[in-house]
């Protein structure tokens, strides 16, 4: 570890200070960035939110008016912020384990999940990883439970599902914009209908609970400016790493993972500023995703012949996004060992528990027996795909894998 050099262990897009300028002098209308979604998806709808979680939040006050049902199916590995976006919705929580091997749902454990509670109002399908899930059986599954779909596509954005771009597969969708996730106007969301029928409604319920937020706006643009010049590998070692040394040494993990939310998270809407800034930066999403699954292709190559470790791949069919390679260890203590050795690498967890095993989610999130998913957080890592890595970095990440 370095306090000189450290490497995002995600492949966010750097911002350059002309990106930053440029809106400034060049007024570009409003919409934009929402219109870049749509020509896209081939979406009926696309609706620029302040994150990923309000997006999703949109969607769940959503589709209350469209059925009566009370409860979503989620993943046993995702994201803490989900199950916080419920809670405020309103709704229930029903928890379903993953594969033992990937992060999709496990088919039999989802089936059984359906039949036993005839209150299922959608089923969310994260294509964690820039992985798209089987989608297929998920909507075989979701038609016999008569549910809405909504995918969640934080980290997906530009993966495929037989030739179709994630995002334009379920009822709904929503993408996070969040820094360091590839596109980003530093924080950001898009929420998307799919459907016709239901672009109207989300719009409506949009425009109810999306007040202005003037003072937090002018907040995040100052946060904008200086996410430009910490992300880069100089100085990203303040920004990111010191905080976790701090949240270790008082002894929270959680915090120091950047895992600690809680259900009032900000809803307000973002400005014509900062979506210019993501709307000049969408032309550059098929050139950073090709980087992103080069990288990917090199750990690969000089992995193949390791034993010990499984990375999880796209699957036929599919062509994933890759905002980082998950790799799956047989020995846990292989795994931190490789953890404490790579410090300053962009080598990294995505998530510290199963989510049934955050203690401060205890009173929102069901007790469920998640084995699968559990084991996904015990043993396994992320490497990064950042547009920063070097030939000596890649080199270095899976010699010292190989050898430890």
């Amino acid at each position: 570890m370095s306090i000189f050099r450290e490497i995002p262990p995600t492949a966010g897009w750097p911002l350059t200070f002309t990106s930053l300028i440029l809106p400034l002098f060049k007024k570009h209308p409003q919409g934009l960035l929402e219109d870049d979604f749509k020509k896209y998806l081939g979406a009926s709808s696309a609706l620029l939110t302040y994150s990923g979680t309000a997006a999703f939040y949109i969607i769940l006050e959503t589709i209350k008016k469209i059925s009566n049902k009370k409860t979503v199916i989620i993943p046993a590995f995702i994201c803490p912020l989900i199950p916080l976006a419920i809670k405020r919705a309103g709704l229930n929580i029903k928890v379903c384990d993953t594969n033992s091997d990937n992060f999709d749902f496990n088919p039999e454990k989802l089936r059984a999940a359906c039949k036993e509670n005839k209150d299922i109002l959608a089923i969310l399908a994260v294509h964690l990883g820039g992985i798209p899930v089987d989608f297929d059986k998920l909507k075989e599954i979701s038609k016999d439970a008569n549910a809405l779909i909504i995918e969640d596509c934080a980290q997906s954005l530009g993966a495929e599902y037989r030739g179709k771009k994630t995002g334009s597969l379920g009822d709904f969708s929503f993408f996070s914009l969040c820094r360091g996730k590839g596109l980003t106007p530093y924080e950001g969301g898009i929420a998307i209908s799919n459907c016709e029928q239901y672009s109207k409604l989300l719009s409506q319920t949009a425009n109810k609970i999306m007040p202005e937020g003037h003072l937090s706006e002018a907040l995040k643009i100052i946060e904008l400016f200086a996410y430009s010049i910490f992300y880069q590998p100089l100085l990203f070692w303040f920004a990111y790493r010191a905080p976790q040394l701090f949240y270790k040494l008082s002894n929270n993990p959680v915090k120091a993972a950047g895992e600690y939310f809680n259900v009032n998270f900000p809803m307000h809407k973002i400005s014509s500023y900062r979506e210019s800034i993501g709307h000049l930066g969408f032309s550059e999403l098929n050139k950073m995703i090709a980087q992103q699954r080069e990288t990917v292709d090199k750990y690969l190559l000089r992995l193949k012949s390791s034993s010990g470790i499984q990375p999880i791949l796209e699957t036929q069919n599919t062509k994933a996004s890759y905002p980082y390679l998950s790799i799956i260890f047989s020995d846990q203590q292989k795994r931190n060992l490789t953890l404490k050795t790579l410090g300053g690498l962009g080598v990294s967890q995505i998530y510290l528990h199963a989510i049934t095993d955050y203690q401060y989610l205890k009173n929102i999130v069901p007790d469920t027996d998640c084995p699968n998913s559990r084991k996904l957080s015990e043993n396994s890592l992320t490497l990064s795909t950042s547009c920063f890595l070097k030939e000596k970095d890649t080199n270095n990440i899976t010699n010292t894998i190989k050898g430890i």
